[in-house]
């Protein structure tokens, strides 16, 4: 039996027992959930009360939101409880069908997280579905406010966590975590531990966003002066003889390593002592010839970068790119350099939402990356058939050679709708094109709305205007997800609403999306997609060399340009998966290791590894062997400063009566040093001893800690440009990230003596 005939099993039993719960009073209704709690600390499990507790929640969606799911939501509701990465359709109430797996897996008194793509969508979630779930005894919170950048303090952060359900977005759920993991006492944490987690716009937050690690920066580093003259020796190379680009990386050839050696006076490029310029360079690269204003950040009135999110289109304040690419940014478009701080922690969104026991989620167009999804999040994707038939008609494709045939042809059909009084929705890649359209409806006193990554402010409420007589709209591929545009006004009449998509997308399911937007729930629509040679997407795989050979031909069939683009797109998809696969790779040693350190974090201030005296100076011995061993030949200097940097801050006379050449009585004397120190140091704090020793140790892990986060960032920018030396990024950036964890352990021991001594 399939899983999907097999769910609709269970889907009709809901149905049959919610009708018999119709008789029932309120508060018989809501009294079930202390029934099914109670239920649940006997034995039984989810899987056992599902059923009922399903038809419960729909009784409550239905008496207290008027709004009765329907059986795809039912269906849905169970396979997303069971686990999968269901697809349904846009407008099919995927905020209502969320209610019932929610509710359940909420019944076990563990954490149950709500994640979606944007602030507005979580909010406005948690509170229109809020009362049902108050109505049958449960508390949901947002995690985010609903206009405002202001920041939660701790104590609302952990009342947030400790609702039974919290809608909040991906972003700040992978922020909170990670500060979670900064705090210094138990009683400041204000997470629970990891449950569920349902993830709306699922393809989006784990695909899309997934390219973008987060990073939470702090103390600023020495500001470099390479970034000008790093900029400026890559503007003089050449393309292909210099440096080639290939996708998404960008690389010197041997003879442009060669160049740099002459150009910065060095003598090996790779070498260990010339990091920095190697790094630099790397990053005047990235930044030249991977990125492109408008497509990937917009520079703001302020004189600021301001990132766009490749999913949505969506300018995202207050992040930065990470390992100095920024600041490399900032120097190609000549604005002030702004400070280049530490990363003090840092996670991939895969790595995120594997730490949950329990994770799936529901999208529109999630289907086409089901190999992915398998692969990285070991989920299954399941497509839930529509409530109703799809009426939209999806229209050929029209292929140009060129941009400007390739417009006037979509401003046409804009037109020819738009005559009619039919809606009308224009997709477009990138700001630019948008604002490109605009200009020209208005040359044309047509008027529209203008929805981008400059006024996303406005999105939902544009959207919902999207769907009346006469409105023209045109959007980035943002295009309001998570908001249904309602026809108005007759307009299913006219034809329902015409989505006009421009150009080539990144990949399928962003296409999907777009075309989506017309058609919900059996309404009629139509779409149709206008693409040229010169769509971004098409132009971003072509060397200069291509480009000439391309411009020499009088004649391109539109068979030939309609190969040519969507290889183009399909490449770009394959590039876009093998990314999101090099980002894990890379991050599995920083999660191994992040996993070790927050456990030892965790432990320590939870009161379940306390140092005790002989523990100390046990460390103590061990840091000094090693300062021994680092060194043939011990002079007194050295060893006056190993004692005023690790063991007290008075020096006696006795120290010069010390043969350093005599190892083994430098060892001596220097733990008789320590013991004197401690004895010294245990009378001081006689009354808080353990809370002193759990502090060195939390403030000696951490300092460390934020060294190796910060590290292992300036290293990935670093050997990301290594294939030229024929060596392996990966490989390289696992050995010297594996060394550099040694070395971190030896810090942290040699830190935490440091702390207790002298601290």
């Amino acid at each position: 039996m399939s899983s999907l005939r097999r769910i609709n099993r269970l889907m009709l039993k809901v149905k049959k027992k919610r009708e018999e719960y119709e008789r029932l009073e309120d508060s018989e209704i809501s009294g079930m959930t202390e029934a099914f709690k109670k239920r649940l600390s006997e034995g039984e499990t989810l899987d056992d009360i599902m059923i009922e507790a399903f038809a419960a929640m729909c009784e409550a969606d239905r008496r207290v939101l008027g709004k009765i799911p329907y059986d795809v939501q039912i269906t849905g509701g169970i396979a997303v409880h069971q686990g999968y990465l269901i697809e349904m359709n846009t407008g099919e109430g995927k905020t209502l069908m969320a209610t019932l797996p929610l509710y359940l897996n909420a019944l076990t008194g563990k954490s149950c997280i709500l994640v979606t793509a944007n602030d507005h969508l979580a909010y406005r979630d948690a509170s229109e579905m809020g009362p049902a779930y108050a109505f049958m005894g449960l508390t949901v919170k947002a995690g985010v406010r609903e206009r405002s950048s202001e920041r939660f303090s701790d104590e609302e952060k952990k009342e947030i966590y400790a609702a039974d359900i919290v809608y909040t977005t991906h972003g700040t759920l992978g922020f909170d975590y990670l500060f979670n993991n900064l705090v210094k006492t138990a009683g400041d944490r204000f997470m629970r531990e990891f449950y569920f987690c349902m993830i709306d716009e699922a393809d989006s937050v784990l695909l899309d966003a997934a390219q973008m690690p987060l990073v939470i920066s702090g103390s600023p580093r020495v500001q470099s002066n390479l970034y000008g003259l790093a900029d400026f020796f890559v503007r003089t190379l050449i393309p292909e003889e210099d440096f080639v680009k290939e996708e998404k990386i960008v690389y010197l050839t041997a003879k442009g390593i060669k160049r740099a050696e002459s150009f910065f006076g060095i003598d090996n490029f790779y070498a260990r002592e010339h990091f920095e310029i190697n790094r630099h360079v790397t990053l005047a690269l990235r930044a030249r010839h991977l990125f492109a204003v408008d497509r990937d950040y917009v520079v703001s009135d302020a004189h600021e970068i301001v990132l766009l999110d490749n999913g949505s289109g969506r300018m995202v304040h207050g992040v930065k790119l990470r390992g100095g690419l920024h600041q490399a940014l900032e120097t190609r478009e000549g604005i002030e350099i702004s400070q280049e701080n530490r990363s003090m922690a840092s996670i991939t969104y895969q790595n995120l939402f594997l730490l949950f026991p329990k994770m799936s989620g529901m999208s529109g167009t999630i289907s086409d990356a089901s190999k992915e999804l398998l692969d990285v999040y070991h989920k299954r994707v399941l497509v839930i058939p529509p409530n109703k038939p799809m009426r939209r008609i999806d229209h050929k494709d029209r292929y140009f050679r060129t941009s400007d045939e390739q417009f006037r042809a979509a401003i046409d059909e804009v037109i020819l709708h738009h005559e009619t009084g039919q809606p009308v929705l224009v997709v477009a890649s990138t700001i630019g094109e948008t604002e490109y359209i605009s200009s020209a409806l208005i040359d044309l006193h047509i008027p529209h709305n203008v929805l981008n990554a400059n006024n996303a402010y406005w999105e939902a409420e544009m959207i919902k205007e999207a769907g009346h007589v006469n409105a023209v709209t045109v959007a980035t591929s943002m295009a309001g997800r998570g908001t249904d545009i309602k026809l108005k006004d007759d307009t299913d009449k006219l034809g329902g609403l015409a989505v006009i998509g421009i150009g080539r997308m990144q990949n399928i399911r962003i296409e999907r999306q777009a075309r989506g937007r017309a058609g919900r729930q059996g309404d009629p629509g139509s779409s149709r997609f206008y693409i040229s040679l010169e769509d971004e997407i098409y132009l971003s795989t072509l060397d200069e060399k291509k480009k000439k050979k391309l411009e020499k031909k009088k004649h391109i069939s539109t068979g030939r340009i309609k190969r040519l683009v969507n290889n183009a797109q399909k490449t770009g998809e394959e590039q876009a998966v093998l990314s999101r696969i090099k980002a894990t790779k890379y991050d599995e040693v920083l999660q191994k290791q992040r996993q070790i350190m927050y456990d030892i974090r965790n432990r320590l201030m939870d009161g379940e590894a306390v140092l005790d005296r002989q523990k100390i100076l046990e460390i103590a011995a061990g840091n000094i062997d090693r300062f021994l061993k680092d060194k043939k030949t011990v002079t007194l200097p050295e060893v006056r400063r190993y004692m005023l940097d690790n063991i007290s801050y008075e020096l006696h006379d006795d120290i010069n009566h010390v043969d350093p050449k005599d190892k083994a009585a430098v060892r001596e004397f220097l733990i008789k040093k320590v013991e004197e120190s401690l004895l010294e140091r245990e009378e001081l704090i006689s009354d808080n001893r353990e809370d002193h020793y759990r502090e060195a140790a939390l403030s000696a892990i951490d300092d460390a800690w934020v060294e190796q986060v910060d590290y292992l960032q300036q290293l990935q920018s670093a050997v990301s440009g290594r294939s030229t030396a024929q060596r392996n990024a990966i490989y390289e950036y696992h050995k010297e990230a594996y060394e550099s964890f040694k070395d971190m352990k030896r810090d942290i021991l040699n830190g935490i003596i440091r702390n207790i001594l002298t601290g």
